[in-house]
């Protein structure tokens, strides 16, 4: 499968495959593992930050690169990473996972330059197109890049909980970027298609205090500042990005599937900073409950919706998700509503475990639908419905 000459000629392809099947396979040993039925090799790593590493730098680093490589050549005109260098790339994805891995049988210095490398590679590639291209908002990504690539030096270097912050709360930010700027543009297409209204104006005030209240929360974290600080920039975030999310009109969407998994995706981030705020207050089961609202119900919801889309579009297919993705969407909802509940309810082991089979299912079911597709030749590009694709919106310089 791998030797398929279609594999390579789009990043989304090689890298939502690997990524969707990585997220069923770490999903699945970590249920193993939680259950008791068998040991993993954590060596000296307990078993929750091994989770939380591979679900970070191995599953959404592969869909972050899928995303990020197959949207650029269109919204910020960059040329297309494909063949030998797309192969570079997924080389070293999968390099860092033998070398997590196998971290305790490797030199410390091997397994962080290993681990490193993918990002350093995406820099070299990413940072010079960027440099060139107009819109300066597209150097956010560096940032982004260069906090993913600390965060993991963090990690493998022993400040574990660091690094795992510093990536995540990067991740926070990509999420927000991307989500923030695909969401309204896809939505004001579909509204201005059924004649149901537009696109929401961008607010350029809004949309830089949306994010600077993620690099603020991130600072602040990072910092060890007191834990009312925390709070108070996490209210903040709550507050601006319920109103980005609000202007979108995602209620309108409730017909298209690709549309609202992204927007109930954003919600669940406006969600779990609204549950930091709280846990900064004294609630302890806010505390626990934020990350996974954001890791399970944001990532999980944007990045299945994400991956169909580019699946179905830049295969020359109609954008109409298939009832069974549809079926995954609803179940990344039912395993972020599980996973929060185990912790707000203190239920126990049993909804940990449900929730796990159901984000399983949600990425097996993409396998099912796509896997052939991402490994085969591109439909040829044929007439179909205009509410099927996207058009490029007015005033804006891409399409997906």
């Amino acid at each position: 499968m791998l030797l398929r000459a279609s594999l390579w000629t789009s990043a989304f392809r090689p890298f939502c495959a690997l990524g969707a099947a990585y997220g069923v396979a770490l999903m699945t040993l970590w249920l193993v593992a939680r259950t008791g039925w068998a040991a993993l090799p954590y060596g000296a790593q307990p078993g929750p930050l091994w989770h939380g590493h591979e679900m970070l730098f191995g599953f959404a680093a592969a869909i972050i690169c899928a995303t990020v490589l197959t949207a650029l050549p269109g919204w910020a005109g960059t040329p297309e990473v494909r063949g030998a260098p797309l192969a570079v790339l997924v080389a070293l994805w999968l390099a860092g996972r033998a070398a997590f891995w196998a971290r305790g049988a490797l030199p410390p210095s091997v397994a962080i330059a290993v681990g490193s490398a993918l990002y350093v590679a995406l820099l070299a590639v990413v940072a010079p197109q960027l440099a060139r291209v107009a819109n300066r908002y597209y150097l956010l990504l560096l940032v982004v890049l260069v906090g993913m690539l600390a965060g993991e030096a963090l990690f493998l270097t022993g400040r574990e909980r660091s690094g795992f912050m510093l990536a995540l709360y990067s991740v926070v930010l990509l999420f927000a970027l991307k989500g923030g700027v695909f969401t309204p543009v896809f939505t004001g297409n579909y509204l201005r298609t059924t004649g149901r209204g537009g696109q929401a104006r961008f607010l350029l005030p809004l949309e830089y205090l949306a994010v600077g209240a993620i690099v603020a929360l991130a600072a602040v974290e990072l910092a060890g500042a007191p834990r009312p600080w925390r709070g108070a920039v996490a209210l903040a975030a709550f507050t601006l990005h319920a109103v980005r999310l609000a202007r979108w009109q995602g209620w309108k969407t409730l017909g298209a599937p690709l549309l609202w998994t992204m927007h109930v995706g954003y919600a669940w981030m406006v969600v779990a900073f609204l549950l930091l705020a709280l846990g900064d207050l004294g609630s302890v089961a806010a505390e626990h409950a934020w990350l996974h609202a954001f890791t399970v119900g944001a990532l999980g919801s944007m990045m299945l919706g994400l991956m169909t889309r580019m699946s179905l579009r830049h295969t020359g297919r109609p954008l109409v998700a298939p009832p069974a993705m549809v079926a995954a969407y609803l179940l990344v909802q039912a395993s972020a509503l599980l996973r929060m509940g185990a912790v707000g309810a203190a239920a126990g082991e049993s909804w940990i475990i449900f929730a796990g089979i159901a984000w399983i299912a949600a990425f097996a079911i993409f396998l099912a639908c796509f896997g052939a597709i991402l490994v085969s030749p591109s439909l040829p590009r044929r007439l179909v419905s205009p509410l099927a694709l996207d058009s490029r919106p007015p005033g804006r310089d891409g399409a997906d």
